[in-house]
């Protein structure tokens, strides 16, 4: 391969005669199609990792070469992916979770060698049809393998997507001389070594073709365009009133941040009302509604999307205006791959941060959810079998650990070669298995230390832009001369008169429906509980309410405090009760309730009592007690799978000694989390005389 011939296919691949190469580029591209060896590019985004891959691509095809397999996190990732290359005439298809329709005709191109990159997500690798069928025989005639957003593959990215880290043995498995690329464009020393070392340069894997080991070529991260902020208001009413009164101001479009689901939801509520052009996006979100939200922003048909993490790795948009995030992400490296969607092709971007005083307690409910834990992977492995495979469903009533938390556990277990799927579920290896306690004791380590310099980030007095370098191990750091330490504060600090007021009637608003249970859980007769398939409409509670939920923007920030670790069982706070009766007010129900009941408490039992008599004499209801109950009361708690929440629950609350009339009842709770307790308590009451049960509860989990 000569340079010229690299450098006209990367005219071709751009379409402009007179582009060229990028430091770096060339040297990575000759390292994959003359070296055959492994590298790792870590790269500020805009740099042009895609076009080492494609051009390495046509080469290598041209030389006789299979097809590349591109390993891609993200739909929107992939979806971009796959319009660059068509753009440069590089025929290239993905296999993901929304397009199985096409699998068929994409390996029957696949066979014909009509296919120059296919692109895959890291979890399609262990689907048992694909990794026993497809697999094998791709990787014999594979010509490049390229793992995009590498850093994934660290211990770091363990919990986001844990089959990242069986690449390192796909990557073993490859036939001699097959390169490997890796890219990603956040990475500090330790996670480049980390990678490094997973891609072949370790003595257990073998140096690559050339014997060098991995090639890494890693750039100054610095963006000039990006000019970097930090705005600290006292509450999220002042943030959203901030957005309301300067939303407009911000350049072009762009992506407004928010930390959780209900934060991103209630923002773009807000923002459309007082008459903004924004859409929520999350990965709640419908799958043909975020592709649709894309392709919007991408054509300025929206001024921003109010997006969780859900939109971010690999997001193409050259011209974004703006990246502005209300709650700061727990790290400086999740910050930088964030805002670094901005500017990659204009000369301004504009990068606000307004962080909450709430910031630390969602970076360590999400550290803690994510981490593996030894009892439960225990349990697990206790419940597998090696012959016959046990499916998801059956085994969450097998060990009380919810949906999402057990699939993410097994697929730790697989990558740790303890269990493994196939057809039909999952089955243990019998391979010794330990839990790595100091492996996950220094992750939790490092997530604290990265979220104390995310701090430091906000309330450094120097350079922002170099505090960033700096937190990516980027030796090439200097001041930036753009942002507000640099050059002073660019952005407004000031609200409109109305914006306020606007945003704390947007925020006062409450009432959240509580969805009544209408199913019997998987694996309840299992353990003892005599129940299966549908609950009868007569057992049913109707349709509840709760206050707000806990990630509420506004009652959600009241309803924390009330709900922390450690904080005191107290009455009902008047304000409280206020606004439960503004909720009961606005419910609309069917039939007013008759009398009120309350559930029995063994956290906050004087919280619940106070609301339930609190409501009863605002509503001018018989006050009823509280629930009774049977064997010692509900056994578990929180957290537990539906099969055993209601195990713990059946036949341990009772009606009786209650003098319940017929007509409907409202039933007071302090939490609605798994609806296991309203459920069973609803049917201890209807088959008591209520005829029908009403859930209300301060705070719905979630």
């Amino acid at each position: 391969m000569t340079r010229a011939a690299a450098l006209q296919a990367l005219r071709d691949l751009v379409g402009r005669d007179d582009a060229e190469f990028h430091d770096g580029q060339y040297e990575a591209i000759e390292a994959l199609v003359e070296g055959r060896r492994r590298a790792l590019v870590v790269q500020r985004t805009g740099w042009g990792k895609s076009a080492v891959y494609f051009v390495a691509t046509l080469l290598l095809r041209k030389a006789g070469a299979g097809p590349t397999v591109l390993v891609s996190p993200l739909l929107a990732l992939m979806r971009d992916q796959v319009a660059a290359a068509e753009r440069a005439g590089v025929r290239a298809v993905s296999i993901n979770s929304t397009n199985a329709h096409e699998w068929g005709e994409v390996l029957q191109r696949l066979d014909a060698d009509e296919v120059d990159v296919l692109l895959v997500s890291p979890e399609r690798l262990n689907n048992p049809a694909f990794r026993e069928q497809q697999l094998p025989a791709l990787v014999r005639r594979l010509g490049l393998l390229v793992v995009d957003e590498a850093h994934c593959i660290s211990d770091w990215g363990h919990d986001f997507r844990p089959d990242y880290r069986r690449l390192r043995d796909l990557i073993a498995a490859l036939p001699a001389g097959v390169p490997v690329l890796a890219t990603t464009a956040t990475a500090n020393s330790r996670v480049v070594a980390d990678v490094a070392e997973q891609l072949g340069g370790a003595d257990a894997l073998g140096a690559d073709a050339s014997g060098a080991g991995v090639l890494t070529i890693r750039g100054p991260l610095a963006r000039a365009s990006l000019r970097l902020g930090v705005l600290r208001l006292p509450d999220s009413t002042s943030r959203l009133a901030w957005l309301i009164s300067h939303l407009d101001d911000l350049p072009g479009s762009g992506i407004i941040y928010a930390l959780t689901v209900a934060a991103a939801v209630d923002t773009a509520r807000v923002l459309r009302e007082r008459g903004r052009d924004v859409r929520a996006y999350t990965g709640q979100t419908d799958p043909d509604e975020r592709a649709e939200s894309e392709a919007m922003l991408k054509r300025n048909e929206v001024k921003a999307l109010v997006a969780t993490s859900a939109l971010g790795m690999g997001f193409d948009k050259p011209d974004l205006g703006f990246v502005l995030h209300l709650g700061a992400p727990s790290s400086p490296v999740a910050y930088y791959q964030q805002v670094g969607r901005a500017g990659r092709a204009t000369d301004s971007a504009d990068v606000l941060l307004l962080p909450g005083a709430e910031d630390p307690d969602i970076w360590h409910y999400f550290a803690t959810a994510s981490m593996p834990d030894q009892d439960r992977a225990e349990r697990v492995l206790g419940a597998l079998e090696r012959e016959r495979p046990t499916s998801t469903p059956a085994l969450e009533a097998m060990v009380d650990i919810r949906r999402t938390p057990l699939e993410l556990l097994l697929k730790v277990l697989d990558v740790d070669g303890a269990v493994r799927r196939v057809q039909g579920g999952w089955v243990t290896t019998g391979e010794p298995w330990t839990y790595d306690a100091e492996r996950y004791r220094r992750i939790a380590a490092e997530r604290v230390a990265e979220q104390q310099h995310m701090i430091e980030y906000e309330q450094t007095r120097g350079c922002r832009m170099e505090f960033l370098q700096r937190s990516l191990d980027d030796d090439t750091a200097a001041p930036c001369g753009r942002c507000d330490s640099c050059a002073g504060a660019w952005y407004p600090t000031g609200l409109a008169d109305d914006a306020a007021a606007a945003a704390r009637g947007a925020l006062d608003r409450v009432g959240v429906p509580i969805e009544p249970r209408a199913q019997w859980p998987t694996g309840a007769d299992r353990l003892g509980v005599p129940v299966k398939g549908r609950i009868a409409p007569e057992e049913r509670a109707a349709e509840g309410r709760a206050l707000a939920r806990l990630t509420d923007l506004g009652w959600g920030g009241t309803l924390r405090e009330l709900f922390a670790a450690g904080a005191p069982d107290q009455p009902v706070p008047p304000q409280v009760i206020a606004a439960c009766v503004r909720v009961l007010a606005e419910w609309g129900w069917a039939e007013r309730p008759v009398a009120v009941v309350a559930m029995p408490s063994r956290s906050r039992p004087l919280l619940v009592d106070s609301l339930a008599r609190g409501l009863a004499e605002v509503g001018r209801l018989p006050y009823l007690g509280e629930l009774g109950t049977r064997d010692g009361g509900p056994s578990g708690g929180p957290g537990g799978n539906s099969a055993f929440r209601l195990a713990g629950l059946w036949n341990r609350l009772s009606a009786d000694g209650l003098d319940v009339p017929a007509g409907p009842v409202l039933l007071v709770d302090d939490l609605a989390d798994s609806r296991w307790t309203l459920t069973v308590a609803a049917r201890e009451l209807r088959a008591a005389g209520a005829t029908d049960v009403l859930p209300f509860a301060l705070a719905l989990r979630g």
